[in-house]
């Protein structure tokens, strides 16, 4: 009898995906990501770029060459699957941007990439969790942005009606006054320099700004937070739960594991018996 010993061969889409997995290689991209971000930022320094212009310019297009390449890599060793992975189409896009011409119709968005710093998010698990967790929290917060809509479109339509005349520069239309709202939501000047203006001639308009803030600024933004915290949560239970699932198996497994030997164990003492006692 012959026995034949097959060795598996890497091949090169399995080396290439192991070359880009490996974690000094994204600890590399992750330092040229921060890099890159240094000298977007430094372009904005006009006596910086007259000193080290063409060094800043140097290194940002070598940085890109290799953020160009790494895309191309990753296109090559996962083919269509790239493009089902949301933060891969994400470095495709942030990458693609920086690729537009500097003149031209699309010399405008040259300006956007400076998006290649948001890149650091997909190289960072937990910044990767904290923006899975505002996706799945969208549903909620859409909710909640339609009340809030709801609430300021009627807000907007008593003060029109009630403040108008007296503050056109405020509330002299529906847009001026959702913008005038808005202002009092975030609680900027809204006291000194809207709410006690207004209240110089309408007395009892407190009676429409303190239940508007109340509403508006306290209890519907915390309802985004708490959207928010509860996804978070989720995302935290749902790790633990398969953490726990798997920690489960293995004992499980251990387990079965041990049944299987004490079973042997107790076939090996009948085969001995039966052998110190034959009939």
């Amino acid at each position: 009898m012959s026995s034949e010993i097959i060795i598996a061969v890497p091949t090169t889409e399995g080396r290439l995906k192991s070359f880009i997995e490996n974690r000094l290689v994204q600890r590399i991209l992750l330092a040229l990501i921060l890099i890159n971000a240094v000298t977007l930022g430094l372009e904005t320094f006009p006596a910086v770029m007259a000193v080290i212009g063409p060094v800043i310019q140097i290194l940002d297009k070598t940085i890109l060459t290799v953020f160009v390449l790494e895309i191309v890599l990753r296109l090559f060793v996962y083919r269509l699957s790239f493009f089902k992975d949301a933060w891969s189409v994400f470095d495709f896009i942030v990458v693609g941007i920086a690729l537009l011409p500097a003149s031209g119709p699309f010399s405008v968005l040259r300006a956007l990439r400076v998006l290649r710093v948001l890149r650091v998010l997909t190289f960072v698990p937990s910044m990767k969790k904290i923006v899975g967790a505002l996706m799945q929290s969208l549903n909620g917060m859409l909710s909640i942005t339609m009340v809030l809509g709801l609430i300021y479109y009627v807000a907007a339509v008593m003060v029109t009606k009630l403040f108008g005349e007296a503050f056109p520069e405020w509330f002299g239309s529906l847009g001026g006054s959702l913008y005038t709202l808005f202002q009092i939501m975030t609680l900027e000047s809204w006291s000194m320099g809207i709410a006690r203006p207004v209240m110089a001639q309408f007395p009892y308009a407190w009676l429409f700004f303190v239940p508007f803030i109340l509403i508006a600024t306290f209890t519907m933004l915390n309802l985004f937070i708490a959207v928010i915290v509860n996804a978070v949560q989720s995302m935290h239970d749902e790790e633990h739960k398969a953490e726990h699932d798997a920690d489960a198996a293995t004992q499980q497994q251990l387990l079965a594991q041990m049944q299987l030997l004490q079973q042997e164990l107790a076939h090996m003492r009948l085969q001995m018996q039966s052998k110190d006692n034959p009939t």
